[in-house]
């Protein structure tokens, strides 16, 4: 916004001119230049062209490298030919914004990113991600979906947001993920392109490419490398819990339902991310049989499950000891024999094995836990320890707000996990609720009312994403990250590392 008056370059000023005509005639520049490259070499020799030859297409960028010509070296050699209408960098916003390094353009610096090193091929896992739509004559690739990608890192919640985004990022910064991925710069896509993409896009593919990719991310350091002997890296977890799209609604009242599996330690301020999402069909109770659909594609080896009482099931503890991993599961009413077994014992005579207060926003919450070895006639497989954890609250002066007891089961030995780390395990489950709360408060994913085929799945994967990302680049803060990456246009695409 302007301050209370305009200065206006004066009419004789060729400089200034020539800066404005530049800005505003950066796109044809690149879309010329490139086409007339490519004609050049796709065009048939005379000798060999035939009446029912074709023009060449547009996409046929495919055939030129990323680095055939260089965006601001076809900008700075029209700019030499006619030193007339040399432009003025300093008064360029596209070449002062620009984030992608050449002479005399300094790039945005987001610091110190490790989403680098796990993203460098995200434009390689997204090309792979069908929309449905027939190559010929397709303007723009997957690289609508990148646009929108990075408008979800500046908080953008909805198509008519990330469209009125992408319009106003450098037209540079928005051709350079065309470029890199073989198609020609074709401006910036609208809202109606977005909208056709996201909805007609393959959910399952950009949830395996994009959340698999980047939770495995958050693991780094605590795999098989860090291993001491055979003993699994301790509280390393996976934590199962489903969520309901509640804007999401089709024309039958069904409303979209998405499992999610949050990766990472359950140590206090460890990076979490989502390691896979997937669509439950049907009915809320179906969330055990995707969940195990979901848990036969990941490696469990020497990682622990933990889940709320839904999916306190036989087959889904089998299948976790069967692929080398442990569990952690509480216990309610809807297990009925289990759940009698487990409070019938004599908690009552069980010291407290391990407690732990937590101080914060006006409440002190006091937890304990008892531990037993599992009942032989226990109605439940894998089972090696039983607890009992009890949660108190009071207010800053003692006054009682709450009291909570929860009982559950674990696979582990005493050996591979005690007392304390049970609670850390059933604590640090509770991540991804808070996962699903900044969804929510961040993003509005609640109130977003797209319901057409894949659109609101899609929307949700790139959310994740965008957490991912923030908090692989060292912002688990993603409110206030987020406000940080919508102040500058090209944060989100640095930090996405989709341009170079």
């Amino acid at each position: 916004m302007h301050s209370g008056h305009t200065t206006v370059a004066p009419r004789t000023s060729k400089c200034c001119r020539s800066a404005h005509a530049t800005q505003l005639t950066v796109a044809c520049l690149l879309r010329n230049t490139l086409r007339k490259s490519l004609n050049g070499r796709a065009r048939p020799s005379p000798g060999g062209a035939t009446a029912g030859s074709s023009r060449p297409r547009r996409t046929a960028a495919a055939s030129i490298s990323s680095s055939a010509i260089p965006v601001l070296e076809v900008l700075d050699a029209r700019a030499s030919s006619d030193p007339s209408t040399r432009p003025c960098r300093c008064q360029s916003f596209v070449l002062d914004q620009c984030v992608i390094p050449a002479a005399g353009v300094v790039a945005v610096s987001v610091g110190d990113v490790p989403v680098a090193e796990v993203c460098r091929d995200l434009l390689e896992l997204l090309v792979e991600v069908s929309d449905g739509r027939s190559s010929q004559g397709r303007d723009h690739p997957a690289a609508v979906v990148l646009a929108a990608a990075a408008a979800t890192v500046a908080g953008m919640t909805g198509y008519t947001a990330m469209s009125g985004w992408v319009a106003d990022v450098p037209e540079v910064v928005v051709a350079d993920p065309y470029r890199r991925v073989g198609a020609l710069p074709a401006g910036r896509p609208s809202r109606s392109t977005i909208w056709r993409v996201c909805t007609d896009a393959d959910a399952q593919a950009l949830d395996s490419g994009t959340s698999g990719r980047l939770g495995r991310g958050m693991a780094a350091g605590t795999g098989a490398d860090d291993r001491q002997g055979s003993a699994p890296p301790p509280l390393m977890q996976v934590r199962l819990d489903g969520k309901t799209v509640r804007g999401a609604k089709g024309n039958d009242g069904d409303q979209l339902h998405l499992l999610a599996a949050l990766s990472g330690t359950a140590e206090s301020g460890a990076p979490r991310g989502v390691l896979a999402q997937a669509e439950v069909t049907g009915a809320k109770t179906n969330e055990p049989a995707t969940a195990r659909d979901l848990l036969d594609v990941l490696d469990l080896t020497g990682v622990t499950v933990t889940a709320d009482a839904l999916h306190t099931v036989k087959a889904t503890a089998e299948l976790i000891c069967q692929r080398g991993g442990q569990f952690v599961f509480a216990v309610k009413e809807n297990r009925r024999a289990l759940f009698d077994t487990l409070n019938a014992l004599s908690w009552a005579d069980t010291p407290i094995a391990y407690s732990s207060v937590d101080t914060g926003h006006g409440r002190i919450t006091r937890r304990t836990i008892q531990v037993l070895p599992a009942p032989p006639d226990l109605p439940f497989p894998h089972v090696n320890q039983v607890w009992l954890i009890e949660r108190y609250v009071t207010d800053t002066t003692g006054r009682h707000l709450s009291a909570v007891a929860q009982l559950g089961v674990a696979s582990h030995t005493p050996h591979q996990a005690g007392p304390a780390d049970l609670a850390g395990y059933v604590q640090g489950h509770w991540a991804i609720e808070a996962l699903h709360w900044i969804r929510d408060t961040c993003y509005r994913e609640d109130h977003s009312t797209v319901r057409t085929r894949s659109g609101p799945r899609i929307l949700a994967s790139l959310r994740n994403l965008a957490i991912n990302a923030l908090r692989l680049a060292g912002r688990p803060d993603i409110t206030e990250a987020t406000r940080w990456a919508s102040r500058h246009m090209t944060r989100p695409f640095a930090i996405l590392e989709l341009t170079k």
